[in-house]
């Protein structure tokens, strides 16, 4: 398996385009995890049924978030991506989110290409409430039998902000 922070750039975040790697397809119950050090995916730990990802779960290559991880993306499509698999994606918004103390923001993207839709999803005011209600719910929920309380939506920012939030995880990266 190639290591994707080698092989892949983060994308062409000004024009709103990015590379993505899939960790966890949706509705997978593993906790997958892109582990850096050995350029390999891990299995961290399996989720309660109840805690399925309702969203493709990736990461964005050559970043690096506050929390010490690559920049995390939500990708949205009718079907589960399999782990390992890359895409380029448009840039719709971000989560603003952060999990035991720590900032662990989510981009949220689409197939640059999605002819299902075609090209339908541009930002999240293209999303309905409900979509957002169940990703805020899932974020705010999934760690509650383990550790009630330890994450935390903070909001929603447009995809200007979600490219400030990139360029930052990229610096961070090239400084490490």
């Amino acid at each position: 398996m190639p290591d994707f922070n080698q092989v892949l750039t983060p994308g062409d975040v000004d024009n709103g385009v990015i590379n993505t790697v899939i960790e966890i397809p949706k509705w997978s119950t593993l906790k997958i995890e892109w582990n850096r050090k050995v350029a390999a995916f891990e299995l961290d730990r399996v989720e309660p049924s109840i805690f399925a990802k309702p969203v493709n779960y990736g990461f964005i290559p050559q970043t690096l978030d506050e929390d010490g991880d690559e920049l995390d993306t939500l990708v949205l499509t009718n079907d589960p991506i399999p782990t390992g698999v890359f895409l380029e994606a448009r840039i719709v918004g971000v989560l603003k989110f952060v999990d035991d103390g720590e900032v662990d923001d989510k981009v949220i993207c689409v197939p640059a290409d999605d002819r299902n839709t075609d090209n339908a999803i541009q930002s999240l005011d293209d999303l309905h409430d409900r979509w957002r209600q169940k990703i805020e719910h899932h974020f705010s929920h999934y760690k509650d039998l383990k550790k009630p309380g330890s994450t935390k939506v903070v909001g929603w920012g447009d995809a200007e902000e979600a490219k400030r939030i990139i360029k930052e995880c990229i610096n961070r990266y090239q400084e490490q």
